[in-house]
């Protein structure tokens, strides 16, 4: 067994997108307009001022680059598949946990009408299973660098992003500025085509498999891709001052991310009596403790989908 497959789960949830999305700010100016643009088309759904004519469901097809060092790193595919399950029954309300939610935010869980499914057609239009495989002289990538995303540099190039969500099962994922294990990053939309997607650490990928506690209930996917749907977290990243916002009015204001398996109310930023909305997806709980995406942030979605990856409706 390599040194990799024997490190140890990390105790709380670190998630990249933030500081790949700052990076992005500052040295992409394409990235930054964009990124205006689509927060003003999310601010419109938000407050009612337009919505959406998406109707029906929208599906997105995904694709799934693995990138393994060792054997056990290649990932079956009853792990694949078990992923794309989660993430269907959560962004559509199905997931067998709902009834966890507290009676005070069950009237806010929200159906976002999408569902992913492994595609069935390459970008040359041959028959796939929706899964790439790459073997690897890497024992981790630099989330900064997007090296994952790369067949130059050890990882495998994007299938175009207005087709298929790109989905990298990699080994570890390190931040060369913070000694935490990232589980997981997200680039928003509106970035460039060849980073486009979500990068998860074979780890917390799915519900078997390498995925190991308390991570393996598959909900680093749901969460970073929400984060690829234009959702941010739930406090605002503020560290924990209290003015932070993730731009969803039904979402409390919340002081900072809270991880593990907090206990109802989690009191933060004198938001009693309900507290913070730890059971949320886009907070840091741990994968048993999350359950439940609000109207608001599916409204967010649809902005998203109306606007900077409108080629998925219809799809």
């Amino acid at each position: 067994m390599s040194e990799n497959d024997a490190a140890t789960t990390p105790a709380r949830r670190g998630c990249g997108t933030m500081p790949v999305h700052h990076l992005l700010m500052a040295e992409d100016p394409a990235y930054a307009a964009n990124r205006v643009q689509i927060e003003n088309q999310a601010f419109a759904y938000e407050t009612g001022t337009e919505a959406t004519e998406r109707v029906g469901l929208t599906h997105i097809p995904v694709v799934v680059h693995v990138v393994f060092h060792t054997a056990a790193q290649n990932i079956g595919e009853s792990q694949i598949t078990s992923q794309i399950d989660v993430l269907n029954q959560d962004y559509r309300a199905l997931n067998p946990d709902i009834d966890k939610v507290p009676e005070v935010w069950k009237p806010l869980v929200a159906d976002s009408r999408i569902e992913f499914h492994l595609a069935t057609h390459d970008p040359q239009g041959q028959p796939t299973d929706g899964i790439t495989r790459t073997q690897t002289q890497a024992t981790k990538f630099n989330m900064r660098s997007n090296a994952v995303k790369h067949s130059s540099s050890g990882g495998h190039d994007a299938w175009p992003d207005d087709r298929y969500l790109n989905l990298w099962v990699c080994p570890r994922i390190f931040d060369p500025k913070d000694p935490n294990e990232i589980l997981g990053y997200a680039q928003f939309p509106g970035g460039p085509a060849e980073t486009d997607g979500v990068v998860i650490g074979h780890q917390f990928f799915g519900t078997t498999g390498t995925a190991a506690a308390p991570f393996n209930g598959g909900r680093t996917t749901t969460h970073e891709v929400g984060h690829w749907l234009n959702l941010l977290h739930i406090w605002g990243d503020d560290g924990n001052g209290c003015n932070g916002s993730d731009l969803v009015m039904d979402t409390p204001n919340s002081g900072g991310p809270n991880f593990q398996t907090p206990h109802f109310p989690r009191l933060s930023c004198s938001n009693g009596p309900d507290g913070d909305m730890f059971v949320n997806y886009m907070d840091y709980t741990d994968d048993k403790s999350m359950y439940m995406f609000t109207q608001g942030q599916v409204a967010r979605m649809e902005a998203t989908l109306d606007s900077a990856r409108s080629s998925f409706n219809g799809a």
